[in-house]
């Protein structure tokens, strides 16, 4: 029996996720969507390209919530996308509205599903579905650092014009503008970049990686990224489904790891069939600290708005 994964939102983001999670074979995907018509026609499109594709994943699209009954999966993708000009921060009330209601929904019909969060600003809205569902905190995860390590990745290969297979990255703190990539821990074939590029090439790459989000968003002037976002999600839950034990930087709740409690934030985390199974903790400096006490407080701050 192949396992259950619930997306709800049919827009680009949550429509490009169903298609890769169906293109993969892992799992029978409900989408779902207040505008009716969308995820029922996005679904049968979908579920057309199998014989093609050859997948055999069945895709449901609705508009209610009782089709996403028991999920091993459930990711939230709902909400209002960014528009030139405008912060994640900008999109704070109305979409924790949406995504307090679709986390009570959807997590009452499926009590024992791991939780994703991809609605900006992303570790807010991780801390309202978490509040809302009442899961533990193992069971609610923020999709930010994955995203944010690949734009990392993908930019260092520019750079050195080597594969992406070969360079490693992790970025930690929130999904947003403060965020603290770290490039002692980002590697190309096991080698630092730090020996690899000038300090200058480094500071460019941070930097653009900080505003990649917003570089796009400033581009399509319409929308937000989408095609990144959906494969970081997809990455998620492949780990989760096959029980990968894969170390991922995903948002978590930290219960004291790095000195800090009571918030989301992006980190090292082992992610299995469980959800968030180990938040690895490593060495920072003094310098990377500050960055990251920076981030988690202005988290703080947009959860304070929900407390």
């Amino acid at each position: 029996m192949r396992k259950k994964v619930t997306v709800v939102g049919a827009g680009n983001v949550g429509a490009t996720l169903v298609q890769r999670i169906a293109e993969t074979g892992l799992a029978d995907v409900v989408m779902v969507d207040v505008v009716e018509g969308v995820p029922q026609g996005k679904g049968l499109d979908l579920l057309e390209a199998g014989p093609v594709q050859g997948y055999d994943s069945r895709i449901t699209g609705t508009n209610g919530y009782d089709e996403t009954a028991n999920s091993d999966v459930i990711i939230i993708t709902a909400g209002l996308a960014r528009k030139p000009g405008m912060s994640r921060d900008d999109l704070l009330a109305a979409n924790g509205d949406i995504v307090k209601k679709v986390a009570v929904e959807t997590g009452k019909r499926s009590p024992n599903a791991v939780m994703i969060v991809v609605t900006n600003p992303m570790d807010v809205m991780a801390f309202v579905a978490m509040k809302a569902t009442g899961f533990p905190r193992e069971r609610v995860i923020g999709m930010g650092g994955v995203l944010d390590s690949a734009r990392f990745r993908a930019f260092i290969a520019l750079e050195l014009g080597v594969s992406v297979e070969n360079t490693h990255a992790f970025v930690l703190g929130g999904h947003g503008d403060t965020m603290v990539p770290l490039p002692r821990y980002s590697t190309v074939a096991g080698i630092p970049i730090t020996e690899l590029m000038s300090r200058d090439a480094i500071a460019k790459i941070v930097e653009r990686t900080r505003n990649g989000g917003a570089e796009i968003v400033g581009l399509l002037k319409t929308g937000s990224a989408y095609y990144a976002p959906s494969s970081a999600t997809l990455e998620m839950v492949s780990a989760i489904l096959l029980d990968k034990k894969k170390i991922l930087p995903c948002s978590a709740w930290l219960t004291g790891e790095y000195g800090v409690k009571d918030v989301f934030a992006g980190v090292p985390v082992k992610l299995g069939a469980r959800g968030v199974e180990q938040v690895v903790e490593i060495k920072l400096t003094d310098e990377e600290k500050t960055g990251f006490l920076k981030s988690v407080d202005a988290v703080k701050t947009g959860c304070a708005k929900f407390m």
